[in-house]
């Protein structure tokens, strides 16, 4: 494609929504609303882009007045009322409602209150065999009652931990919810996470409750987890209670208590009313060079924040079916749950993205109908590799929205979502979103009522004042700076766990620009108003004071069918120089020849620039990642600065930790000839 065609093709939309859906989506109706209740800009009829931005710009601007019309508009249940939105206006140490008390599971559930819907799908359970298995509101409801009556016998209590070794099943999202009606904070693992890996998680928080399976089916196969349940249980001494989850149909073993026992009562569910920044769950940075930040986030940040990003970003409903694979290892398992906030039928899907083939995933959606499938990028580029074509071969009708996130979406993934998904119409909604772990939702993304622009996310999210920054803290548009948010959001940890004084916490975001969220990412504000990711910070390219993104590479070298995948990395050496390797791990049947580096080198220096281009092109077996699957970019640039292994990573946190033995070695190689 010429680089005229590319600014062409840039400058127009990829999808605009038609004035039906405009007028029909909630965030729209939200606006009018909130112009006429809370002197909210009013809309702009036909110009639904200044309308968002003026509605974003007042939603920064008038915090306070903003969070509490979300809490209205979706009448958020105050056992205690509050006394105004935000109370401590400041990062770190913002309050949120305060004086107020609620639940998050009251309003998870509350849909199951209403007769017409007691006995319709709230959960949807699909696993490899494709069978498709609902869980009724009605049967969630007495689910959840049930094992939140049985928490309380055991003597759980508000503030206790509970923890959970699950795959994505119903088990693990009635085990949140009954703990979050107890009051306790939940905590979990995806069952494929090692001991070593587990337990340096959970050590941290000492739960006093396990939900453990007996193992997990993945890739056609059976995985046994017994042994390790077992080391679990003899390395946590403060577990009152641990609760065998037969998944492969084995007994409990001694000691542990049988889930159907404590899920039988036909009990309706006691919410226990917490104040507004309770501890609702802990969850997990990476860990990738030590051990994992236990974040802690609240009842009322996580119900307020969640409402607002799943019905007026992602336009979920009672009438949606919501699917997004994940595991219970990552962050967008808990964003997954809470679609039960908005009415919405959640789809849970245990089992292997890929198997038994690479369309896995769409197969899914198809069986489900699902309205809204959310995946990460990798696995769209996958799906274009390999020529899967759902649009073709599968029922994709009811699919709506098609969302992205865990890496940036390069833009031909954006194209062939387009052409190989969208239905005749061409009516997709695509939409990459950017978000994170430190605050379990999206700072930009999905905004149902804005174009879609290729290899942009449409937005700037409500009540997120994103920028970019330079070094000295200057806002830039269109051009590449520091990913900031100026003013805090009800979401942001209420703290670190084992961080008593906050240093930890105002470390890990607040150091480089003093009362200011540093994200670690690099991105663009467009003077449209969209957002481009360009990927991490702390493992930023910079070569000849010019920064770049690895993303942008990636997204080049990975077009050609030669390369599989593939990690770049900017290694300052202590003489001064600069070293930019680019390590590729090739298709099957590909070679590494002079006419493929060249190839390489030719199209990074076309679509990108030649400083761009690495400077050497090493081939390695795999790219290793973290659990979540993100790669290792940081730890391997420690790796080649000639950091030992043992202090570059957690081995605990990485997919295959031998692979990075060979950067190690590289590393030490290199340090040895200077």
């Amino acid at each position: 494609m010429s680089a005229a065609h590319s600014a062409a093709e840039q400058s127009q939309p990829l999808w605009r929504p038609g004035p039906e859906r405009i007028e029909q989506a909630q965030l729209t109706r939200f606006h009018r609303w909130a112009a006429e209740r809370h002197a909210a800009p009013a809309p702009r009829p036909g110009d639904a882009a200044t309308s968002y931005a003026e509605l974003q710009r007042w939603s920064v601007e008038e915090l306070d007045t903003f969070w509490q019309a979300i809490a209205e508009w979706f009448d958020v249940r105050f056992a205690s009322p509050y006394r105004s939105a935000l109370g401590e206006d400041r990062m770190p140490g913002a309050t949120w409602f305060p004086g107020s008390t609620l639940n998050y599971a009251e309003h998870a559930l509350r849909a199951g209150e209403n007769p017409d819907r007691a006995q319709q799908p709230a959960l949807l359970h699909i696993d490899e065999t494709q069978r498709v298995t609902p869980v009724s509101w009605a049967e969630l409801r007495r689910q959840v009652g049930s094992l939140a009556a049985e928490l309380r016998t055991l003597g759980v209590r508000p503030g206790d931990r509970v923890s959970g070794y699950l795959p994505n099943v119903p088990q693990a999202a009635i085990a949140l919810l009954a703990t979050a009606a107890v009051g306790a904070v939940w905590t979990s693992c995806a069952p494929d996470f090692g001991a070593r890996s587990v337990l340096d998680r959970f050590q941290q928080v000492e739960p006093v409750v396990l939900f453990a399976v007996d193992g997990y089916r993945y890739g056609g196969k059976s995985h046994d987890r017994a042994e390790t349940v077992a080391e679990l249980r003899r390395e946590m001494p403060g577990l009152r209670a641990v609760v065998h989850v037969p998944l492969l149909g084995t007994a409990a073993p001694e000691g542990a208590l049988e889930w159907d026992a404590l899920t039988s009562a036909d009990v309706e569910p006691v919410f226990e009313q917490v104040p507004f920044d309770h501890p609702l769950w802990v969850l997990y940075s990476s860990g990738t060079t030590g051990l994992p930040k236990a974040i802690v986030q609240s009842q009322g940040g996580i119900l307020l924040e969640h409402l607002k990003q799943l019905a007026l970003h992602c336009d979920l409903g009672p009438d949606d079916r919501f699917f997004w694979y994940t595991s219970t290892g990552w962050m967008m398992w808990n964003f997954l749950v809470s679609g039960l906030l908005t009415g919405t039928t959640v789809v849970l899907y245990d089992g292997s993205p890929g198997y038994p083939g690479t369309d896995a995933q769409w197969r899914v959606a198809e069986l489900t109908e699902a309205t809204f499938y959310g995946t990460s990028a990798a696995y769209v580029m996958a799906c274009r590799k390999a020529e899967v074509h759902p649009g073709r071969d599968l029922d994709l009708s009811r699919l709506r929205c098609v969302a992205t996130t865990g890496s940036p979406l390069p833009p031909d993934g954006f194209r062939w979502l387009r052409d190989e998904v969208a239905g005749p119409d061409g009516d997709l909604w695509i939409a990459s979103v950017s978000g994170g772990t430190d605050v379990c939702s999206c700072f930009a993304g999905a905004v149902p009522v804005l174009p879609v622009h290729l290899g942009e996310l449409q937005a700037a999210c409500l009540g997120t004042d994103l920028q970019s920054w330079d070094p000295q803290g200057k806002p830039l548009v269109d051009e590449v700076g520091e990913l900031v948010v100026t003013r805090p959001m009800p979401s942001m940890p209420v703290h670190f766990w084992n961080d008593p004084d906050g240093t930890r916490y105002h470390d890990s975001y607040f150091d480089t620009y003093p009362g200011v969220w540093r994200h670690g990412d690099w991105i663009t504000l467009t003077s449209r108003g969209s957002v481009i990711i360009h990927g991490r910070s702390d493992s930023t390219l910079n070569r000849q004071g010019v920064r770049m993104g690895s993303a942008d590479i990636y997204e080049a070298v990975e077009r050609l069918p030669e390369i599989r995948e593939s990690l770049v990395i900017g290694v300052e050496e202590p003489d001064g120089g600069y070293w930019m390797p680019l390590f590729v791990h090739l298709a099957e049947g590909a070679r590494l020849d002079d006419r493929l580096r060249d190839k390489v080198k030719t199209t990074i220096r076309a679509e990108l620039s030649p400083r761009h281009v690495p400077d050497e092109i090493i081939e390695v077996s795999a790219v290793p990642h973290t659990l979540t699957g993100k790669r290792l970019e940081v730890p391997v640039k420690r790796l080649l600065q000639g950091t030992p292994l043992e202090k570059a990573v957690n081995p605990g946190s990485v997919d295959h930790v031998e692979l990075l033995r060979f950067y190690e070695t590289l590393g030490r190689e290199r340090a040895a000839a200077r």
